[in-house]
């Protein structure tokens, strides 16, 4: 039985939604009025929510978050554990959650999985909520009937790819937020309070020191040209944003990075992270090598790393091993090369993706943990030199004064 999504306003004119299910549009108008609703519109669920999804995203516009897909995979394993029917374990989540758009996609999926569709077929239709790796997996666990523990992998898989979302994010964001603070508290101080000082020096009848012209020098600077300077940065930015939404550009950007210093070194490990966990699910789930090959490629933030995933595939087609056909490449560690090699002979290929995904993790967190203790002090430092220059450059003035005011 379809799914609908409506809006309605009750005998007070306030505005009520939610999702009713019924064969057409008629029934659900007709079952709001006996409700004692005026109906202002009904749509299909799965129509709507495939809208939403085809529409362009904006910063602002809320999506489904990897803790609510997570949460809904854990229930919906749990149910499916249980011996509930499908149909019935997606109206339970649906019912169970308080988020219209995930209640209104839970429903459409419940209506296709009533009329025959598979659950993994009918979860296609949102493409921006579960990808192919979700899809899958699940078509996966359908087929070999261990749905509940494909579905408790993903939830796993899900909760592990947002903890290190999150640490990467930190990685990136809280040295950016302090760098951009020290240069903001440094740029106040030369263009607003440093002239505010230096004026007290234009009757001084003398050469001011060094350090205090070149003080006076960045200081006059900024305050003609620091507002152009902030429009030209931010015309950069969103200009580099753009010509990274080109695929050929962004493509020779993320192949420089992972030779860069120190920079490679982590685009690296997150990839290689990223390749191993997701093929070591894909392996666990009973789905084919090549496919999780193709799966796992997709998934890879990195397009020249996707590229050699890609091509690998190919090579493995044409019978050659993965440790064989990753290894040309010089970008995946040669442990988790010979990790794979030991996981193909012994057949054991899954554990050992998975120990290589945990070491590279393990690696990365502790690159993390490093880089931010050295970053702190080293800011410090360059900001004490920073403000010791400006202590210096208007103290050596005054101590001429004192000096000649002696004499």
């Amino acid at each position: 039985m379809p799914a609908f999504s409506y809006e309605a306003l009750d005998q007070q004119g306030r505005k009520k939604q939610g999702v009713l299910e019924a064969d057409t549009e008629r029934q659900i108008r007709q079952m709001l009025r006996e409700q004692g609703l005026f109906p202002v519109s009904v749509e299909s669920a799965g129509d709507q929510e495939k809208g939403i999804s085809s529409q362009r995203k904006s910063i602002f516009q809320r999506r489904v978050s990897t803790h609510d897909l997570a949460l809904i995979t854990r229930q919906l394993a749990t149910l499916v554990a249980a011996a509930l029917p499908i149909e019935q374990a997606l109206l339970a989540v649906a019912e169970q959650t308080d988020r219209p758009r995930l209640k209104r996609m839970l429903m459409s999926v419940r209506s296709k999985v009533v009329e025959g569709y598979s659950l993994a077929e009918g979860m296609r239709d949102f493409p921006a909520i579960f990808d192919d790796l979700y899809c899958a997996m699940v078509a996966s666990g359908e087929k070999s009937g261990h749905l509940d523990e494909v579905l408790n992998r993903l939830a796993d898989y899900t909760e592990q790819r947002q903890a290190l979302k999150s640490q990467i994010t930190q990685a990136a964001v809280y040295p950016l937020v302090l760098t951009l603070v020290a240069m903001g508290v440094v740029g106040f101080l030369l263009a607003v309070v440093v002239p505010q000082v230096i004026e007290q020096f234009d009757d001084i009848g003398q050469e001011l020191p060094l350090v205090t012209r070149i003080l006076i020098g960045v200081s006059e600077w900024l305050q003609s040209y620091g507002l152009y300077l902030l429009i030209g940065l931010t015309l950069a930015f969103m200009l580099w944003l753009r010509l990274l939404k080109n695929e050929k550009f962004r493509y020779q950007v993320d192949k420089r990075l992972l030779y860069m210093p120190f920079i490679g070194t982590i685009v690296r490990s997150v990839n290689t992270s990223r390749f191993a966990r997701t093929l070591s699910i894909l392996t666990a789930s009973a789905v084919p090598l090549l496919e999780g090959l193709r799966i796992t490629a997709s998934v890879l933030g990195n397009l020249r790393m996707r590229e050699v995933v890609e091509d690998a595939a190919d090579r493995v087609r044409e019978g050659t091993s993965l440790r064989a056909a990753l290894g040309p490449s010089k970008l995946f560690p040669p442990m988790m090369l010979h990790m794979i090699a030991s996981g193909e002979k012994s057949g054991e290929l899954e554990q050992m993706l998975r120990r290589c995904a945990d070491n590279q993790d393990t690696e990365f967190a502790a690159t993390v943990n490093i880089s931010l203790k050295i970053f702190e002090p080293l800011l410090i430092v360059v900001m004490a030199v920073v403000v010791l220059f400006i202590v210096l450059a208007i103290i050596l003035p005054i101590l001429a004064l004192n000096q000649l005011a002696g004499m």
